[in-house]
């Protein structure tokens, strides 16, 4: 499959405002927010809303590449979060590892299914990196266009922040592949792309499942997150939610836009996509499950 350079993304990401204090606070690191809401009563045929109207526009923006682009750096993000979750001195709450203890290591006090529940999250999260690596033509993790994420500072200290920004960035990762998986279905329908690509409806299909495989993925993470937290009920929602996204990569309301404070070094200290992926084999354990068969 025929592939642009992708190297023009952090500009674009550069460019783009985001209200901080909004995502933060949805992180828990300012209070919880509220969570986004959809009744099938709001849908109605022939009605279309100013909200849906600006929706419609923001993803006719995203080209497939970018779409891909934007599913990498949130992958490559959850490598490193969970990385330095398994690492960080979190790993020693009592709903972890337990004091003294570590990923590895997992102490009388501790709790190792919730353990295994990042190690797994953590090969899970490169597992998909590597998907859009390969649909992007990227050779290797070293060329993927952002190598350093930001974080809170304390987020990898307490149990309470660390959980919270996993529930946050989960909950916008799950929006994220929502809104890819509307717009796949839209390009497959009207077969072309903004940027003069052309896919068959069968490859767009097709992205929209692998869309769906991982968001039911990232949904796992977001309840387990809530288990390790011991927020109940863990399966709190009947329906996902798009988080209040209404794009994947362009316009103020994106994943991409969202996921802006985690590239930039105002947040806090800097952590490693290159450090998480050469150690992550002392802390990650194995999956199974490979992409669904085109």
């Amino acid at each position: 499959m025929k592939m642009q350079e992708t190297g023009r993304l952090v500009d674009t990401i550069a460019q783009t405002r985001l209200e901080r204090r909004g995502f933060l606070t949805r992180a828990g690191l300012a209070g919880l927010g509220a969570a986004a809401t959809l009744t099938l009563g709001n849908v109605r045929a022939g009605a279309e809303s100013a909200a849906e109207r600006a929706q419609e526009k923001a993803q006719a923006m995203d080209t497939v590449k970018e779409i891909f682009t934007a599913a990498l750096i949130a992958e490559d993000l959850a490598t490193t979060f969970y990385y330095n979750g398994l690492v960080g001195p979190v790993i020693q709450d009592v709903n972890l590892a337990g004091p003294g203890g570590s990923a590895t290591n997992v102490q009388s006090s501790g709790n190792p299914g919730n353990v295994n529940y990042l190690q797994a999250a953590l090969t899970q999260e490169i597992a998909h990196a590597d998907l859009f690596r390969s649909l992007l033509g990227i050779s290797s993790p070293s060329a993927d266009p952002v190598q350093t994420f930001y974080f809170p500072a304390g987020t990898f200290d307490s149990l309470a922040v660390f959980t919270g920004l996993l529930d946050a960035l989960e909950n916008a990762f799950i929006g994220a592949y929502l809104n890819a998986i509307q717009e796949f279905s839209v390009k497959s329908a009207h077969g072309d792309d903004r940027d003069g690509s052309k896919y068959s409806p069968e490859q767009l299909d097709y992205f929209a499942k692998v869309a769906a495989t991982i968001m039911g993925v990232e949904a796992e993470h977001r309840v387990l997150g809530r288990v390790i937290s011991n927020t109940n009920p863990a399966n709190n929602l009947a329906y996902e939610q798009t988080d209040g996204l209404n794009a994947v990569y362009n316009g103020p309301k994106s994943a991409v836009a969202a996921l802006t404070p985690f590239l930039t070094p105002s947040t806090g200290p800097g952590y490693s996509l290159a450090t998480a992926l050469a150690n992550q084999g002392s802390v990650a354990i194995a999956v199974t499950g490979n992409p669904p068969a085109f």
